[in-house]
C-alpha cells in the first residue's frame, strides 16, 4: 500500500509540477501507481495452479489493491482544479 501511495504522489506531484492538464494526468496516476496485480493473478494461475498459495495470494493483493485506487480516484478528483491551466 505504501508503495502505491508513494508512487502515486510522485507521478501527482510532478504532474502538477510539468502543468499536464488534468485529463492526461489522472491516467497517468493511476498507471504509475497501479502493480499490475492482474498479471501477477494470470502468472502465479497458469506457474503453480488453482490450488496454491501463491494463487490465493496475488488474489488477495488484488482485493487490497481495489480499494486502494478507489482511495487515489477520490484524492485526484478532490484536486481536479489544481490541473486547469
Amino acid at each position: 500500500m505504501l508503495q502505491t501511495y508513494l508512487i502515486f504522489e510522485i507521478v501527482y506531484e510532478g504532474a502538477k509540477y510539468l502543468k499536464i492538464p488534468y485529463r492526461e494526468a489522472a491516467p497517468s496516476t493511476f498507471i504509475g501507481a497501479s502493480n499490475f496485480f492482474e498479471l501477477a493473478v494470470a502468472v502465479a494461475l497458469i506457474l503453480f495452479g488453482m490450488e496454491s498459495g501463491a494463487a490465493l495470494a496475488t488474489v488477495v493483493g488484488v482485493l487490497v489493491e481495489v480499494q486502494v485506487m478507489l482511495s487515489l480516484v477520490k484524492i485526484m478528483n478532490k484536486n481536479r482544479e489544481k490541473f486547469r491551466f
